[in-house]
């Protein structure tokens, strides 16, 4: 397999997961424009205040109309291209009058591929146990390890994983717990062959104890046993070590494109 064809998988997979947490969540809306999909919500969260481009047939001109209508969050939505792939639309896109936002905010996109040797990597942590949520209370856990851990307004947790999830076959959701307490999640999101890794945040008292490895290489696992071969998932530039030592590897970057002021 290539690197085009892993990029290609984890665009997908990422796509998935947005516009399935969409479909789910009271906070979101989903506008897809011939090969161009807009995720909008509340949110002071840019995952989903964005714009991808869905398919390689999407059109130039309609990209500027799908990114500047209808938004609804307190800051400007973020068109995101893949570096390489989008790149025709790049004059369009700053014509109507985005810039480029910086190297400080590409999104790297990474993949494992085979995943295989996952199945066998779950470490030994005394004290330390991963339970797939299944009931409110366990959401409830989910949520105030996603709000501590990644240092984000509640509305967030809420917003992207609302109960409904609980019964979507192709999302899984884990939290773990150390002593007792919730200390890190995680989320599994399914497309065809791939497994996606998300949510992924250890709350800052329990880190360096290899937690959020551990919460990796289940999701991944679980991936494997639903007939998975691919992982994949977007880093920071925290996670980024961490996951190319568990075998991952970038296949695609991300640039973000905003909206720029006008002069006055």
């Amino acid at each position: 397999m290539t690197s085009l064809d892993r990029a290609a998988l984890e665009h997908e997979n990422w796509i998935a997961y947005l516009t399935g947490v969409g479909r789910c969540s009271r906070s979101v809306e989903i506008d897809r424009l011939d090969g161009i999909v807009a995720i909008r919500s509340t949110m002071p969260f840019d995952w989903f205040n964005q714009v991808l481009v869905e398919r390689d047939d999407a059109k130039v001109v309609d990209l500027p109309a799908a990114a500047g209508s209808g938004h609804r969050g307190a800051a400007g939505p973020i068109v995101r291209l893949r570096d390489g792939v989008d790149d025709r639309f790049i004059p369009g896109l700053t014509g109507a009058g985005w810039v480029a936002a910086g190297q400080g905010t590409m999104t790297p996109g990474m993949t494992a591929f085979p995943i295989d040797h996952f199945a066998a990597m779950a470490p030994d942590l005394p004290g330390f146990q991963i339970r797939r949520v299944d009931d409110q209370g366990g959401l409830d856990d989910h949520r105030a390890v996603v709000t501590e851990g990644f240092d984000v307004a509640r509305t967030v947790a809420i917003g992207t994983t609302d109960i409904d999830l609980l019964g979507t076959l192709e999302c899984t959701i884990y939290v773990g717990y150390a002593g007792g307490l919730p200390v890190t999640s995680g989320l599994g999101w399914r497309s065809g062959r791939t497994i996606g890794v998300y949510a992924i945040s250890t709350v800052p008292a329990a880190r360096r104890h290899g937690y959020g490895e551990a919460m990796t290489a289940r999701v991944v696992a679980d991936g494997i046993a639903a007939g998975c071969d691919v992982a994949a998932l977007q880093a920071s530039a925290v996670g980024r070590p961490i996951y190319e030592r568990l075998g991952f590897r970038v296949d695609v970057l991300y640039n973000a494109y905003v909206k720029s002021a006008p002069i006055r």
